[in-house]
């Protein structure tokens, strides 16, 4: 990057994070701490709950996610609003009027203590992990740009966090979120017309639109019905709205940013407004990507676009087969240009026979291309065993750096990192007062005083963050990040939401009955998905549902009489 890109990403990250240590100064207590003493208005609950869940893998791996597989993604948001509003209704006042700083303590009082400790085993797990994958993905930029070792990188990305998330606590996080999410915003916008201002002269947004749905990338409801496709609508609304339900409604990372609202009406409309800007939100990064795949198909693409890999090619005993397989890809890349173009002028002429013949040309190219990238993927695996041989992360990032002017690329890299540091600040402060409020407080030392608790807090933060660092060392083994990161969600977050329903809906089912169904309802859904007999989506509502049922079995066939709940 210039020198100009660096102002530009050095002041924009600076600014995030002084302005939030600034805006939460002054003495705190554990209260203030963890839950900014319910004293945020609703916009800023909006913006917090949005930027916690847009992470740095939203801002690299959706565009890639795009490019490869069109918009059909979007459709996994589908569920979002019905959530909010589910969540609106039940699960915010009952928080507010009980007074908790962490979800988890209403299961004691509605159960068991061994009901909260395994919810809270199940929470601390998932989000532990998915942090380490959120860590991960900044850090592949700097690794791009720098040429840094990846695990230096993840350590330099988990501790710059832990600065004014162990100074500042929520109210610092929920300060920076709104500044995050208008930067975002104006940039992801800026970002779409670039790609559009890139392509040529007489190709314009409706064009380069004409020619992705041509190419299958503006996929973007399927009303299919296969238990075994990732994303159509019906996977997208049901099993969309059990994971947003579980995630927003039993997650500590975001019912922590919602628990800080100065009332039930100021954290309802705060979800509320999540619930119908998050879909649009998301179908414009997507469309980012779309248009990426667009402007590729009229200019020279990357043969791999992880190019901290080729670059290793290319002074390899593989070099020769390498410039080879290059040599094929630039003229396929010729082909595709002349494709493209004849098709476009086909749709101009509305010459339908041509636009089908083209077509079928376009495709038998991109199926070329995928064969020629499937050989360069084995010798990269031959030449580094360890290597990360998915480049969908790698997509959005390539462009920015290989194509936008200066200054911008300093602007996107500064939001995919201030993204990241949204999402991880916020889970490092929910694994914190989950892991004290729920564990610390409540089993080892019920009696402390208030400033022993904040500094216990600190600590825990502290120890969450090494933790999560650790796990980002693996996170390349995983694929497209954004969706690792939701079926390793779709693997507990069923489960939880089914505790939590059980709770509020089945008065007559005990702590007993819960503690096990849900135990069970967990085997059953690491069985299913070990099993791959269905899309990761499904698991949400597997898991909910088991644990319902199982509960209900244990209670009236084993229990024999409901226990006291």
């Amino acid at each position: 990057m210039s020198s100009i890109d660096w102002i530009v990403l050095i002041g924009t990250l600076g600014f995030i994070v002084l302005y939030g240590v600034y805006r939460s100064r002054g003495k705190q207590n554990m209260e203030d701490y963890l839950i900014a003493n319910q004293s945020l208005p609703w916009y800023h609950v909006c913006f917090s709950v949005m930027a916690t869940q847009a992470s740095a893998i939203t801002f690299l791996s959706a565009p890639g996610q795009g490019f490869s597989d069109g918009m059909r993604f979007v459709q996994f948001y589908f569920g979002l609003p019905l959530a909010m509003v589910v969540l609106s209704i039940t699960f915010i006042p009952i928080f507010h009027r009980l007074k908790v700083f962490t979800a988890y303590e209403f299961l004691e009082k509605r159960f068991d203590m061994r009901v909260r400790m395994f919810t809270v085993t199940l929470f601390l797990l998932s989000r532990g992990l998915s942090t380490g994958l959120s860590i991960y993905a900044p850090s592949i930029i700097l690794a791009t740009i720098l040429g840094w070792d990846i695990m230096w990188t993840n350590i330099f990305m988990g501790t710059v966090v832990l600065i004014y998330t162990v100074s500042g606590g929520t109210k610092a996080i929920s300060h920076t979120h709104v500044q995050q999410m208008m930067i975002v915003t104006v940039a992801m916008c800026v970002a779409g017309y670039m790609v559009v201002h890139l392509l040529p002269a007489d190709v314009g947004f409706v064009d380069a639109l004409k020619i992705a749905g041509k190419a299958g990338r503006l996929n973007t409801i399927d009303f299919h019905f296969d238990p075994n496709s990732r994303y159509n609508i019906w996977s997208g609304i049901i099993g969309g709205f059990f994971l947003q339900l579980s995630y927003f409604g039993t997650d500590q990372s975001q019912v922590g940013r919602y628990l800080t609202g100065e009332s039930i009406g100021q954290s309802r409309l705060g979800l509320m407004m999540n619930g119908l800007l998050k879909i649009p939100m998301q179908f414009l990064i997507l469309l980012v990507g779309v248009l990426v795949f667009v402007y590729y198909q009229y200019n020279p693409a990357p043969l791999f676009f992880n190019k901290v890999e080729t670059d290793k090619l290319k002074t390899s005993i593989y070099a020769t087969d390498y410039q080879q397989l290059e040599q094929k890809h630039q003229k396929l890349t010729f082909e595709r240009q002349q494709t493209v173009n004849a098709l476009a002028k086909a749709m101009d002429s509305d010459d339908e026979a041509e636009v089908t013949r083209q077509k079928t040309m376009l495709q038998t190219n991109e199926g070329i291309a995928k064969e020629i990238r499937n050989e360069t993927v084995a010798l990269i695996k031959k030449n580094n065993p360890t290597a990360d041989t998915s480049d969908v992360n790698y997509v959005f990032l390539r462009f920015v750096l290989d194509r936008l002017p200066i200054g911008l690329i300093g602007l996107l890299i500064a939001v995919i990192f201030s993204a990241s540091m949204g999402s991880i600040a916020a889970a490092y402060s929910s694994l914190a007062s989950t892991s004290i409020v729920d564990i610390y407080k409540r089993l080892y030392r019920k009696d402390a005083s208030e400033n022993h608790y904040l500094t216990a807090s600190r600590v825990a933060t502290i120890g969450w963050g090494v933790f999560c660092v650790a796990v980002a060392q693996y996170a390349s083994k995983l694929g497209s990040m954004i969706e690792a990161v939701n079926i390793l969600g779709s693997l507990f977050y069923g489960v939880i939401l089914g505790i939590f329903l059980v709770a509020f809906y089945f008065k007559n089912l005990g702590g007993k009955a819960t503690f096990w169904g849900a135990v069970l309802a967990e085997i059953g859904v690491v069985v299913c998905w070990l099993s791959d007999v269905m899309a990761f989506l499904w698991l949400n509502v597997v898991g909910c549902l088991l644990v319902i049922l199982f509960a209900w079995l244990w209670q009236f066939m084993v229990e024999k009489a409901p226990d006291k709940a």
